[in-house]
């Protein structure tokens, strides 16, 4: 069965090589998509698992074969994070061993999650639609969506809306958002994980603020992106002339026409961590107006 698998990702492969390219699925799709058919689900060509010098893991896909075959509770299998893709069904994101046992295995379907990630057209129209000249960028995984480090939280969605978001939102997001938006800064948010743009352009919606960049699955984004750190980093510079990076501990100003920086430390000793940082960009905005 193995082998009948590495001829069957050789036709895959050969079928969409050069064709296939994922699309936006509607929020509906997105919502009710929790299961799909085995054979509609395509690698990804600029995977690794798909390069012949590195190829699947023969052990790897033995160890989730034993799994599934132990294992008949459907729900207690991570999904598959896939897209929807052009021609026809769906693109792997992540999960390309998982979906090689599922195969080797016999199984039909498979538990999945599609989202819609960020690719290189997207970050470019939204630059293109900039407003600002300065923009502030936030760490989603390690800043936005954390407790911090004195625990306290956004109060949660009301129902329906907390069972759609669950992700818990640091104390004092919403309000530094707002206040960053009223002077003037774009905000942009950068997440390693496979969160859909829309799913985190809504979640911000519920709090009353509006995120400008959204880029997801930056990891991936190293991989397989044809724009690298460097291009999206020249790219940000023309559109903007101040960039700020806020994360747990300090702030950080450049101005990308002289490349001369700023580093702030946020003292939290001295009030909570969103007090402290509006404090310190207050105070960049005024000595700028001087």
């Amino acid at each position: 069965m193995r082998e009948r698998f590495k001829d069957y990702l050789k036709k895959q492969i050969e079928t969409y090589q050069g064709i296939a390219f994922p699309i936006k699925a509607s929020p509906l799709e997105r919502f009710f998509t929790t299961k799909a058919d085995v054979m509609k689900l395509h690698p990804n060509p600029d995977d690794e698992f798909t390069k012949p010098e590195v190829g699947p893991s023969d052990r790897i896909i033995s160890e989730y074969e034993q799994f599934f075959r132990r294992n008949v509770d459907f729900y207690k299998e991570e999904p598959l994070i896939i897209e929807k893709m052009h021609p026809d069904g769906y693109m792997l994101i992540n999960g390309h061993h998982r979906w090689a046992a599922y195969y080797t295995v016999g199984r039909r379907r498979a538990p999945v999650k599609l989202v819609n990630l960020t690719h290189d057209a997207d970050i470019k129209e939204m630059l293109n639609g900039a407003v600002h000249d300065k923009i502030v960028s936030f760490d989603l995984d390690e800043v936005v969506f954390t407790t911090g480090y004195d625990g306290k939280l956004e109060k949660k969605l009301m129902f329906p809306f907390n069972r759609f978001f669950k992700e818990d939102i640091r104390l004092g997001i919403p309000a530094l958002f707002h206040y960053l938006s009223k002077y003037g800064y774009d905000i942009w948010v950068f997440t390693a994980k496979y969160y859909s743009m829309d799913y985190i352009r809504n979640y911000f919606k519920r709090y009353h603020v509006k995120v400008n960049g959204i880029v997801t699955g930056t990891e991936r984004q190293k991989s397989i992106s044809s724009m690298s750190k460097t291009d999206l980093d020249k790219m940000i510079a023309e559109k903007y002339k101040y960039t700020m990076h806020i994360d747990n501990d300090s702030v950080v100003r450049i101005n990308t026409v002289t490349k001369e920086f700023e580093d702030f430390e946020i003292d939290k000793e001295k009030g909570n961590w969103a007090d402290q940082v509006m404090k310190i960009v207050g105070e960049f905005d005024e000595k700028k107006q001087e």
